[in-house]
């Protein structure tokens, strides 16, 4: 057996043709949604990040405004200029790039962020929203991961049993929450899970989500699973890879995402969704 690969890419460009289109119509109307980038610093991967973003914001048709600013600028500062874009009618949507420098609590920062511009889905009211299946917006990457199950026709996933590994606020909890929501039985497995491939042997989809290289191999996976890997690591050659060994897995999981080009392209695309919708949401 020899895995079906999930395309992050081609599904990106398939929701993004969405995207434009649903941009396009909101802005004939009077309403071009519009998206805030604000980076503190100049952390490398960080500008790669952002400039990312903002061109795909472009390429939708949205509005996008990028505001970099030195690593000396003040947490007071930074607060402030959230303040003003919370109220700032033609912006629908504000993120701002982590790491934030050390003298900055970034808690702080996402909690400032107004809930219904909270695009990346990380203030404690769209966390919130989650848990209890309300309206808020869903974190990028978990959204993104669902989206490529979905791709491959697992939308009710009733019956199947998920282990995500890994519990981080950004993607593990809210993607364990989303499995849930989408009828799976969920694991969330961490450092404290005594026997890994015990959990993991018996899953249909398995998210790993750790930032750790080779932490799924191929005799910890269950014939046929899906297996979506988040990770983004350096292998000994210097070239991306993610926290599963790909070459391995494969060869046992029915479908699995590639590193790169997999569930990155994907978390960009969600964010523009996130956007889009706010967007929707104050037109009405």
């Amino acid at each position: 057996m020899s895995a079906t690969l999930i395309d992050g890419n081609a599904l990106s460009q398939q929701l993004r043709g969405e995207v434009a289109q649903r941009a396009a119509a909101l802005t004939a109307k009077g309403v071009k949604p519009g998206l805030a980038v604000i980076l503190v610093g100049a952390d490398p991967a960080s500008q790669v990040y952002v400039r990312n973003k903002v061109k795909a914001c472009q390429d939708a048709g949205l509005h996008s405004v990028l505001e970099k600013y030195e690593a000396s600028l003040s947490e007071a500062e930074l607060l402030a200029r959230i303040d003003a874009l919370n109220k700032d009618p033609s912006i629908h949507g504000i993120l701002v790039q982590l790491p934030l420098p050390k003298h900055i609590d970034d808690h702080k920062v996402i909690e400032a962020i107004a809930p219904a511009k909270d695009v990346d889905g990380f203030h404690i009211a769209s966390a919130g929203a989650l848990m209890v299946g309300e309206v808020g917006f869903k974190a990028c990457t978990p959204y993104g991961c669902m989206k490529m199950l979905e791709s491959i026709g697992m939308k009710d996933l009733r019956g199947k049993h998920a282990v995500v590994i890994g519990r981080s606020n950004i993607v593990g909890k809210p993607m364990a929450m989303m499995l849930l929501q989408a009828n799976a039985t969920v694991t969330i497995c961490h450092s404290g899970t005594a026997d890994l491939a015990a959990m993991t042997r018996q899953a249909d989809i398995i998210v790993a989500a750790v930032g750790k290289r080779d932490v799924l191999r191929a005799d910890m996976v269950k014939p046929g699973a899906v297996v979506i890997d988040v990770g983004m690591n350096r292998n000994d050659e210097g070239k991306l890879c993610g926290d599963v060994d790909f070459e391995g897995v494969k060869r046992v999981a029915s479908h699995i995402t590639p590193v790169p080009g997999g569930v990155g392209p994907m978390t960009i695309t969600m964010l523009l969704v996130n956007t889009l919708e706010s967007a929707e949401r104050v037109a009405g």
